[in-house]
């Protein structure tokens, strides 16, 4: 082809990838699961496991007050779909052959409940989300990558131990509140969005986010971006959406690498 016969391609003409509506409660239970899996090989790949703790959970499309999880005691790297446990309202197994962190029922059933709108929660105990939550500190607009958290996320500023108790799930969804993230003070990072996707997205970028944040106030004095354009970054760059297709890359690599994920 020539470049003198170059033309412009109508946008509409060009692929573009957008999240998918199910309008099949199995197909959209797969796709849940699908995503969840890809979501734990990931953070096992960049380091977020710390031994038993961390967990992610998908609401289920059909029975939206149970939830599937990770089995107890089992790497991020090694889980398949087979391997997820289905949980219902009162914290007992239903699906699946392993038993669960008592933690990770306290903190997600509480998200879920006050949150309706959330199809999927994320929580680990990733070094610089850690070291963050140690300073008792909120996220600065220092990056633009921070801007999608800017005056949208919250912090919990008390740690009273393991979290064992439903009462203390409520505590964290209340620190929460109607934001995409939180910060657990002495603890760690928790996010949630309206897919699978969006939750873990968040939940990367708020770790190099921190990690990022740790670094400039580490090396000098650092320069806030002003409240007006870090309003207007959230906007454009702090949407389910755009946290979904900023996961699609990470899920491509996993899906190429990894062959065993889906049983």
């Amino acid at each position: 082809m020539s470049l003198a016969d170059l033309k412009p391609i109508p946008r509409e003409q060009l692929a573009l990838r957008t999240p998918r509506v199910y309008e099949d409660l199995a197909e959209e239970r797969r796709h849940r699961q699908e995503g969840l899996v890809i979501a734990f090989r990931l953070f096992g790949r960049f380091g977020f496991e710390e031994g038993i703790a961390g967990h992610i959970t998908a609401r289920d499309p059909e029975h939206p007050d149970h939830f599937w999880v990770n089995p107890y005691g089992m790497s991020f790297k090694h889980i398949r779909i087979s391997d997820l446990v289905l949980v219902n309202s009162a914290g007992e197994v239903v699906h699946g052959r392993y038993d669960i962190n008592e933690a990770a029922f306290a903190i997600h059933s509480q998200i879920h409940a006050a949150r309706p709108e959330v199809v999927a929660a994320a929580h680990s105990h990733s070094l610089y989300g850690k070291a963050l939550a140690a300073l008792g500190e909120r996220l600065e607009p220092i990056t633009q990558d921070a801007c999608a958290f800017y005056e949208d996320h919250g912090l919990c500023e008390e740690y009273n131990g393991l979290v064992d108790e439903v009462a203390e799930g409520r505590r964290i969804a209340r620190a929460l509140g109607d934001h995409k993230a939180v910060i657990l003070r002495n603890h760690g990072l928790l996010t949630v969005g309206r897919s699978v996707e969006a939750a873990a997205w968040w939940f990367v970028t708020l770790e190099r986010s921190c990690q990022a944040q740790l670094l400039a106030k580490a090396a000098g004095k650092v320069v806030h971006i002003d409240h007006e354009t870090a309003a207007a970054t959230r906007r454009d760059i702090g949407t389910d959406d755009f946290g979904w297709v900023n996961f699609q890359p990470l899920r491509d690599q996993i899906l190429r690498d990894e062959q065993d994920l889906f049983d």
